[in-house]
């Protein structure tokens, strides 16, 4: 699916989050999203979801007006940092929750939901887990199983906000690298946050920088070093620990 951001503005109050901000994501483009805290990452994010609606300018899903469009009609699958799953629900049950929370009249059938999971389970080498607890998993386990719950939907397009930003640096390395073969095998629409330079140029074919609200500028990881288009951009990829960690608004 083709993203259109086009001059995007989101307020918090008086202060400018997002300030008219234009972006094209092509289908099944890896784009990450990198910058300081502060810088608008995650409310860019938000907004392409339709958790935060914008002030000013329009967002199009392959050329469809999706800015006032409420989120659980966008068909967006969202991965966070803090994995938010249910507690109280088995491994399987959150895989299947995006499904069985969802109208009758666009509910799956049962067994086509208990197809769906068992089919992510493989695919997220859980097999053996679907009956267990998120507190009987280790966290990488559980990075795998917030994102198998966000494609059960089958969305249209994938957001994951600081999603390695909770594992330790050995657990985060292997999965980045497991989660770029997945985006590759499924094809999907990936935007994804992160502070963490080295991740960024690692994993996505193109990186947005942003600062104050605002883009710097978007490249390949070789555009953005040999030829930075702004001195921010230019110091903040000489400056930027590879490690750094926070969170954006």
């Amino acid at each position: 699916m083709a993203l259109e951001i086009d001059r995007v503005t989101k307020r918090f109050g008086a202060f400018p989050a997002v300030q008219s901000v234009s972006l094209i994501v092509a289908p099944g483009e890896f784009l990450a999203l990198l910058g300081p805290s502060g810088s608008g990452k995650t409310t860019l994010l938000r907004v392409v979801g339709g958790l935060d609606v914008p002030e000013e300018g329009q967002l199009r899903f392959d050329a469809q007006d999706m800015t006032l469009t409420p989120a659980r009609e966008r068909r967006v699958g969202f991965v966070f940092q803090n994995y938010a799953l249910f507690r109280h629900m088995t491994v399987a049950q959150n895989i299947a929750f995006g499904l069985d929370v969802r109208p009758s009249s666009t509910r799956p059938p049962a067994r086509e939901i208990k197809r769906r999971v068992q089919a992510l389970l493989a695919r997220m080498q859980l097999e053996d887990m679907g009956a267990r607890y998120p507190s009987q998993l280790s966290g990488g386990q559980r990075q795998r199983v917030a994102l198998a719950r966000a494609l059960a939907i089958e969305p249209r397009i994938l957001l994951l906000d600081e999603p390695f930003g909770a594992l330790d640096a050995k657990v985060r390395k292997g999965l980045r690298q497991w989660l770029r073969t997945l985006h590759d095998e499924m094809k999907l629409t990936t935007i994804m946050v992160t502070h963490d330079q080295e991740e960024a140029l690692a994993l996505a074919d193109r990186v947005a920088i942003m600062n104050a609200g605002r883009i710097e500028q978007v490249g390949t990881a070789r555009e953005l070093r040999e030829t930075p288009a702004t001195p921010f951009v230019r110091d903040f990829l000489d400056d930027t620990p590879s490690h750094a960690q926070g969170s954006g608004i």
